[in-house]
């Protein structure tokens, strides 16, 4: 009975050890997250977009789609902060409710894809052989496809709306984030813990879900933040070519394109969609270059 107890005693140190370390590397990429100022302006930015996406109703003085033909093309002014549009409707308003479109597009594409992608990159990983050399085919196949004519060929065989363009985006993203995951879990199917799961009988889904997949996903968070900058840009370049989401809705893509034939006369129409474009994408790729930095294995020990 005795001889057993220093194990125990190990054992129990060896875990407090493991927690710990696992605490001080989180305050680790919590500090060096916090250090990086423009990290910290994308995130600023993003949370101030949410909040406005999601209280639009209370922050828009007017509804979107209100027209008033008598104020048409106006630029701003104080009863329109931002100008209004050739129908009269206030540009302010559509850009705030238009946020939502844009922001739910991005950030739904960017789940499917990733929960796609891990998906399909774990079993690719984790099994190899013949299973690793077909979906590895598979995904050559679907990144040597363009994304935007890829979309725009889906996009003519469905109506658009945001649930179908998401659906259409996440199914398009989702290569990108498998071959990131096969490439972790090439890694770690060998790993001792790994072993020691299989020598102990646990079945391969769960040493897949439970064991591999979280020790996988923090290059796949750096990666999730980018995707939603990209399929922002999509979105907005398909409703600038006039194959995305159609008015009345308000996207700041289809604002764009209703915006073309006014360029010289109200530059304002395009300026603000452009702006409020630039300025999401930069953020999140500030947010995406801030996590990647943080959780770098590479800066462990800095």
């Amino acid at each position: 009975m005795s001889s057993h107890a220093p194990l125990i005693v190990d054992a129990e140190q060896l875990g407090s050890e493991q927690v710990t370390l696992a605490r001080s590397f989180r305050s680790q990429i919590f500090r060096r997250f916090r250090s990086n100022r423009l990290a910290i302006f994308g995130l600023i930015v993003l949370l101030t977009l949410a909040f406005a996406a999601i209280f639009a109703p209370l922050i828009a003085p007017f509804e979107p789609d209100a027209i008033d033909p008598y104020a048409a093309l106006h630029g701003p002014s104080p009863n329109h902060w931002l100008g209004t549009d050739d129908l009269g409707r206030d540009v302010f308003s559509r850009l705030v409710f238009g946020a939502r479109v844009s922001l739910l597009v991005g950030l739904f594409s960017s789940l499917i894809a990733v929960m796609a992608g891990s998906l399909i990159g774990a079993v690719a990983g984790y099994y190899g052989g013949l299973v690793d050399g077909a979906i590895s085919r598979l995904i050559d196949i679907a990144l040597a496809l363009p994304i935007l004519p890829l979309a725009l060929v889906i996009g003519a065989f469905t109506t658009i709306t945001p649930l179908s363009l998401t659906l259409i985006l996440g199914s398009v993203f989702w290569m990108g984030v498998a071959r990131l995951v096969r490439g972790e879990f090439l890694t770690l199917r060998t790993a001792q813990f790994t072993e020691a799961a299989r020598s102990v009988g646990v079945p391969n889904w769960r040493i897949i879900l439970i064991h591999l997949l979280p020790n996988a996903l923090a290059p796949v968070i750096v990666s999730a933040t980018l995707l939603v900058a990209y399929a922002i840009l999509i979105e907005s370049a398909l409703s600038f070519l006039g194959f995305g989401i159609q008015p009345p809705t308000a996207t700041w893509g289809n604002m764009l394109f209703n915006a073309q034939r006014y360029i010289r006369d109200a530059a304002w129409l395009s300026i603000f969609p452009g702006l409020l474009i630039t300025l999401t994408v930069t953020s999140i790729n500030f947010l995406g270059d801030g996590l990647r930095e943080a959780i770098d294995p590479r800066l462990k020990l800095e």
